[in-house]
């Protein structure tokens, strides 16, 4: 078994997950059970399922776990623009978060790109 701790995309993934907590804690307090919620869901369950691959003995299983990490990217950037489209978020903090969701999917995609 992986430790994820080693796995800098995980590092990475940690790291925004924790970003995202502290940036929507200014959103309005109706959208608790809605974006907020989403993206924070969103948002862990990316270094979640990078861990839980770790904890997977094939390399097969280990890519599912990263292919599904990388699906929740896509999810947190479509997320992350309709926060800023309902003004939830300013542009800088929008394009920061962006930037970095799509780092860690070009990550995913070449670290699962080994396990082929």
């Amino acid at each position: 078994m992986r430790d994820f701790h080693k796995y800098q995309v995980w590092q990475r993934g940690h790291q925004f997950a924790l970003d995202v907590y502290k940036q929507t804690k200014s959103f309005p307090k109706e959208e608790l059970f809605g974006m907020t919620s989403q993206l924070r869901r969103a948002s862990t369950s990316i270094p979640i399922n990078i861990a839980e691959g770790c904890g997977r003995r094939s390399d097969a299983e280990f890519a599912h776990f990263l292919n599904i990490a990388a699906g929740s990217t896509s999810e947190v950037e479509e997320e992350l623009l309709l926060s800023f489209d309902l003004e939830f978020m300013s542009k800088e903090s929008y394009q920061k978060l962006d930037k970095e969701v799509k780092e860690i999917k070009a990550m995913l995609g070449a670290l699962i790109e080994t396990l082929h």
